[in-house]
């Protein structure tokens, strides 16, 4: 009975892990960590959801405290773990398990992360925004601004005064909301129609025309770990980032082949890039996420380090295309 109760609670503290530390593998340690507290607890509460939520809350502050520290030492910038699946229609894959991608798919709810990245929308843009944070501010906006718990209960899950949870959570909104912030209001039909203007222009070596699907202030994250290459750091303004991506596709020629795949990041309109080296071995996979707002792409998020990519599936060769068909959404 008790492990029926904690998987109806799974989703929601997977929800509430991936949001504080912006991994799959660490957020499913951490609601592992969660059961086995629960476990161990005697009595049960008698509010279970609340409880679990600060116990993982908890858990995931100290993960993050001692993340800063490896982070600090992370080659060139850090973006969060994505949740990727193929679009509806086809096989979705996430951590490598293949489920149905389309709208109310049966089995959606049976993996945390999918439901978490599709139903509720987490998008990578928030994700890096929320790296901004310290920990402290990371949970208090978390637990309260997204999962209305109480500052009563974030106090004492800090062991501070609700006053002082109070402040976190407020300066954790000012940052999230600063006007240097990345906007990403576009939904997936958007994001479609910006993404294959950005693929025309890019492919055709249309600096002009990239430049015109680019807001002023984009921002380009790599994110390499010193295991793949990517820039040491972002890459800022519309025309030092349309050059640096015309000089990307124009490297495509000295490949065999590139095969490219539109996918779900995060609910988002992403793409898989797989470059193939004319010996055949293949290079390492790309995965491409943007920010969209007000039809213009105001930030790439290419993830690169093959240690955040496991789950993440290389492009059938059979179907896909470069630049690729982006279909409808």
């Amino acid at each position: 009975m008790a492990d029926e109760d904690f998987e109806t609670h799974r989703g929601h503290l997977f929800g509430v892990a991936y949001r504080m530390l912006g991994s799959r593998a660490e957020a499913e340690d951490a609601v592992q960590e969660t059961w086995l507290r629960y476990a161990a607890a005697d009595p049960h509460p008698d509010d279970l959801r609340a409880w679990l939520t600060t116990v993982t809350g908890r858990i995931c502050l100290d993960v993050l405290r001692s993340a800063r520290v490896r982070r600090e030492a992370y080659v060139g910038p850090w973006l969060p773990e994505p949740v990727v699946s193929r679009l509806p229609g086809g096989a979705a894959v996430a951590g490598g398990a293949a489920v149905g991608a389309g709208a109310g798919r049966p089995d959606a709810a049976g993996d945390p992360a999918e439901q978490v990245a599709e139903r509720e929308q987490v998008s990578l843009a928030l994700l890096v925004v929320l790296e901004r944070l310290t920990p402290e501010q990371r949970l208090a906006f978390v637990l309260h601004d997204v999962f209305a718990v109480p500052f009563e209960d974030i106090a004492s899950t800090m062991d501070i005064a609700p006053a002082a949870a109070r402040q976190l959570a407020s300066r954790a909104r000012r940052a999230v909301t600063a006007p240097d912030v990345p906007r990403h209001t576009a939904d997936l039909a958007e994001q479609r129609r910006v993404l294959a203007a950005f693929l025309d222009a890019a492919s055709r070596g249309d600096l002009v025309g990239l430049t015109k699907v680019l807001a002023p202030d984009v921002v380009l994250t790599g994110d390499g770990a010193g295991l793949a290459p990517a820039g040491r750091h972002p890459i800022v303004g519309a025309e030092q980032v349309a050059r640096f991506m015309l000089g990307l596709f124009r490297q495509i020629p000295r490949q065999e082949a590139v095969y490219g795949e539109p996918v779900l990041v995060n609910g988002d309109l992403g793409l898989v890039v797989d470059p193939v080296e004319r010996d055949g071995r293949h290079g390492f996979l790309i995965l491409m996420a943007f920010a969209v707002d007000n039809g213009r792409i105001t930030a790439f998020f290419n993830q690169l380090n093959p240690e955040k990519l496991t789950g993440v599936p290389r492009p059938d060769p059979a179907t896909a295309t470069w630049p690729p068909s982006l279909g409808q959404p």
